[in-house]
């Protein structure tokens, strides 16, 4: 008996002006600017927009540990007056159970939209190119620009403004974070300078893409070998875990390489005065940052950790407003 080959599966119909979120220069200026102007208002009027009202299902898929992206995006499509639907990825087993086209055209004829967080940035794109609606990076290998949304909405919260100021990264210059603040910086019109170790440096390629941003922005970016020149004027000073997912393996050995790139009170000092503090978290005190710098008066950590919630409600309600998928 034989088996006939399987059809090939019917290409997805373009949905007009369907918009997506997969790295943080998917906004351009004015639209980074529409998102955090929604933000702050969603934070102030929690509860008056409700784009998602039906309710609309969105699918929330986390193949990779999470607590505030599962617990923001659940508790903020609630509020736009939709149904966060939990998937897990274990069981899920997307890419591998079925392909991510397959289960994009799935996911898309039974929800409004589609927040994943994932390891491969490949994988997402497949995911938007095939769901009919929009997706939302909730973090990759490659970027996080939900959290990103968050830090400048803390950031513009303290100082009125984004443009002109200028960010320090320390730390894994090469990993998400480093490369979203390099991108969503250089959108805001910042000045960012990343200092990471020897084979932690934003690649090239990362620098030119988000060079190319900055120069039509007025804003700057470079990477710093020393810690305490990047640091130093800084307004805003930012540090993440030098462990990221699915990285443990390289805990001891990366311990060691990162340990000049610890953001203590005494590399703080050198900062400007009206300085603040940031960090993704989950934290590790004593390692890429003392307990006396989190926890201290400059840190605005636990306003950037609510911050998610705001942030990621003017993400979805911006993007299925601009898909015509809003509730009218």
């Amino acid at each position: 008996m034989s088996v006939a080959a399987p059809a090939a599966a019917p290409a997805t119909t373009p949905r007009p002006g369907l918009r997506h979120l997969l790295a943080d220069d998917d906004l351009d200026p004015a639209e980074q600017a529409e998102v955090l102007d929604l933000a702050a208002a969603l934070k102030a009027a929690p509860y008056d927009a409700k784009p998602l009202a039906g309710p609309r299902s969105v699918a929330m898929v986390f193949d990779k540990p999470t607590l505030r992206t599962q617990v923001s995006f659940g508790a903020g499509i609630a509020e736009l007056g939709g149904h966060p639907m939990l998937i897990d990825g274990a069981l899920a087993a997307i890419g591998r159970r079925e392909s991510v086209p397959d289960v994009a055209r799935v996911l898309g004829r039974q929800v409004t939209a589609i927040v994943w967080r994932t390891y491969a940035q490949d994988d997402l794109a497949a995911m938007a190119e095939h769901a009919g609606v929009p997706v939302v990076n909730a973090l990759t290998d490659e970027f996080h620009p939900c959290q990103l949304v968050a830090d400048l909405l803390t950031v513009r919260e303290r100082f009125g403004t984004l443009a002109g100021l200028s960010v320090a990264f320390v730390g894994d210059g090469a990993c998400n974070m480093g490369s979203s603040w390099l991108l969503a910086g250089a959108t805001a019109g910042m000045h960012v300078r990343v200092s990471a170790p020897d084979g932690y440096v934003p690649t090239d390629q990362m620098l030119a893409r988000a060079g190319a941003i900055a120069a039509r922005t007025g804003g700057s970016v470079a990477a710093v070998a020393d810690p305490v020149a990047a640091v130093t004027g800084a307004d805003v000073v930012v540090t993440d875990t030098w462990v990221s997912m699915g990285r443990e393996s390289e805990s001891v050995a990366r311990e060691k390489v990162f340990g000049g790139h610890r953001l203590t009170a005494d590399l703080l000092s050198h900062a400007a005065e009206r300085a603040v503090v940031l960090h993704c978290l989950p934290a590790y005190r004593g390692k890429e940052i003392d307990a006396e710098v989190l926890d201290g008066p400059r840190s605005l950590v636990w306003d950037e950790a609510e911050n998610r919630r705001h942030a990621q409600k003017a993400v979805l309600a911006w993007l299925v407003t601009r898909s015509g998928l809003a509730a009218s």
